[in-house]
């Protein structure tokens, strides 16, 4: 296990608590999740693999609109911890969950592909070597003509946005040398607690040479994630200072 992945893990142990929700609260519950959700569409009797899925929230959301099943791995076993909690309490026995350090352990098994990969700001805790692996896996357990979406934290963000309270990333360097710098940050919920986060630098360029090299052949759809009107019209004080910034990207690929 490498110092950034010992740094994921002891971030979401150690704060496991403080991401565990029902309904959305942290900022990226309303700016990112809800539109992965939408890109993934109808899951009604797909198989799904939730890679770096945390406390399990976007995971639940699938299960609960029908899929056969939902297989989450996430490296904080806290976070197992909770999701598996969260899956009980719910009732949703099609949820399953593993604690692995995805960038050594294989996920999923190529014998039985599936239909649907999910990994929601999974890649912004390992360097490029690492996804790179990754996104290699994905293309062997997914179903031809199954789909893999992901999201990260906006490359530019870093340079562009102040490290002050919604969301922010503290850059180390240049934006083309600073590719595999671990970037800190911080993510506040609506009812002012924060978490902390991370980034590890890669560019847009990272990103779509290392899909192309795992054999993703087809142009992916790549959508920059920010706040709407709707956004500031729900909570200005929290949401006003994100206007017009791009926050995040979210990625859609089909096998």
């Amino acid at each position: 296990m490498t110092d950034q992945n010992m740094e994921a893990k002891e971030i979401y142990d150690g704060h496991a608590d403080l991401w565990v929700r029902q309904d959305p609260i942290l900022l990226s519950d309303y700016s990112a999740r809800p539109r992965v959700l939408e890109l993934c569409g109808d899951v009604g009797g797909l198989t799904i693999l939730d890679l770096g899925c945390g406390e399990g929230y976007v995971g639940r959301q699938l299960a609960e609109r029908g899929a056969a099943t939902v297989s989450g791995y996430d490296v904080s076993s806290g976070m197992i911890t909770a999701a598996e909690k969260a899956a009980a309490a719910n009732r949703l026995d099609n949820l399953t969950y593993a604690v692995a350090d995805l960038r050594q352990a294989d996920f999923g098994d190529p014998e039985h592909p599936v239909d649907l990969v999910i990994a929601v700001f999974l890649f912004n805790y390992m360097d490029k070597a690492s996804m790179a692996r990754i996104l290699q896996r994905v293309r062997t357990v997914l179903k031809p003509g199954g789909r893999f979406i992901f999201t990260v934290p906006h490359p530019l963000l870093p340079w562009i946005k102040p490290a002050a309270r919604p969301f922010f990333m503290r850059p180390e360097g240049g934006y083309l040398s600073s590719v595999d710098v671990p970037f800190p940050g911080r993510i506040w919920r609506r009812d002012g607690e924060s978490v902390e986060v991370q980034a590890v630098h890669k560019t847009f360029t990272t990103y779509f040479q290392a899909l192309n090299t795992a054999g993703f052949q087809r142009m992916p759809h790549v959508e920059e994630l920010h706040i709407t009107a709707e956004h500031v019209a729900l909570d200005p004080d929290f949401f006003l200072p994100l206007v017009d910034l791009p926050l995040h990207v979210a990625f859609s690929l089909q096998s």
